[in-house]
């Protein structure tokens, strides 16, 4: 019998103990545990196509995000086989807004006003209208209410009730947290309510005088609507103006809280959208998108709702109807003419707000 070894071609036995030579090295550098043949350890390559989202979002979405993320992960590995990581940071609305313009590349930015979205684009890194994006750009909505001690032992029924010197109040600071100027507005609509009610026209003055009288009571000026129910919970206070779904979800884990929803009150509508520049950078566009569309859908949606936000998803709103009160004198960010009117009239450095800070 021949032996065909011997039959080889010289050029191509060389050939053939080259490559063998080749393999045993690569499998000695190998070697076992992941280590080289130096025995280093060595980092193994993330999967093919794996991808990290950055989310810069304000405190009080911290505890339903702990839902939604997970179940995002799943659609979209479903959908492109890739898989999903989050870099989560979560902060007082303004806060949030000067970190991203500071420096921090997150891909998405979920805030509690428009206006800290716009410092956002202003800096350039939002460059498409994200007004014109489905429900005007919004991924929750809820209204500014107050909570109060379990069986409301101050019989608190509205704004008025917080005026008087027994009561002591808790809210944000507007000049950090985009919840304390929602909390703002609601108290200084009421007062333009009010006005308008007993005379036919929104009266200024008689706004400011309404936010003086509460804010008299102040007890505590925190710098995130999170910290100040930390705050509350604590013991500090006797009433605190926060987001109906703050008290809803600390109600469901057990904090004996009671809410009262005043006959006029605010309906907060909190902002969402990618972070052009940050997104294009880190190559994230894609699935930055749809994260987004993935908020407005049902099943983030329903997670909200389940959490005590007020869905802006239609079909979802419909469903859960019947757990939200519909204040009878509900008005919105347009009653008080929009954000730039409220930043002039409330918040610049003559405003109202600063106004009835200094006791002028």
């Amino acid at each position: 019998m021949i032996d065909k070894a011997h039959l080889m071609r010289p050029s191509l036995r060389w050939g053939a103990l080259i490559l063998l030579a080749l393999s045993v090295l690569v499998s000695g550098c190998a070697g076992s545990g992941g280590q080289t043949a130096d025995g280093e350890s060595k980092t193994a390559a993330p999967a093919k196509g794996d991808v990290t989202l950055v989310i810069g979002a304000y405190s009080t979405l911290r505890d339903v995000m702990q839902t939604i993320l997970p179940e995002f992960q799943t659609y979209w590995k479903q959908k492109t086989g890739q898989t999903v990581t989050f870099q989560e940071s979560y902060e007082a609305s303004g806060t949030q807004a000067r970190a991203i313009v500071g420096g921090f590349e997150a891909d998405v930015a979920l805030l509690s006003l428009d206006g800290d979205l716009q410092k956002i684009k202003d800096a350039g890194l939002i460059t498409h209208d994200w007004s014109k994006e489905p429900d005007g750009g919004m991924i929750t909505r809820s209204i500014a209410v107050i909570g109060v001690r379990k069986g409301n032992p101050l019989h608190i029924a509205g704004w008025e009730d917080l005026m008087g010197s027994r009561v002591k109040v808790l809210y944000p600071n507007p000049q950090t947290s985009g919840g304390a100027q929602w909390d703002i507005n609601a108290m200084y609509g009421a007062g333009l309510k009010k006005s308008e009610a007993e005379t036919g026209k929104k009266d200024p003055a008689y706004g400011k005088a309404y936010l003086e009288r509460i804010h008299a009571n102040i007890e505590s000026l925190d710098k995130s609507g999170r910290a100040s129910m930390a705050a509350f919970e604590y013991g500090v206070g006797d009433a605190i103006v926060t987001y109906e779904n703050e008290l809803i979800a600390r109600i469901q884990k057990g904090v004996p809280y009671d809410i009262v929803i005043p006959r006029d009150t605010m309906l907060i509508e909190n902002p969402g959208t990618v972070v052009d520049r940050n997104a294009d950078k880190h190559g994230t566009r894609e699935v930055a998108e749809a994260f987004m569309d993935f908020l407005r859908g049902k099943e983030a949606q329903t997670a909200l709702a389940e959490n005590g936000f007020r869905p802006v998803n239609a079909e979802v709103e419909a469903a859960y109807k019947d757990r939200f009160t519909v204040p009878q004198g509900l008005f919105d960010i347009e009653y008080l003419g929009g954000w730039d009117e409220v930043k002039k009239t409330l918040y610049s450095k003559r405003g109202i707000w600063y106004q009835v800070l200094a006791g002028i």
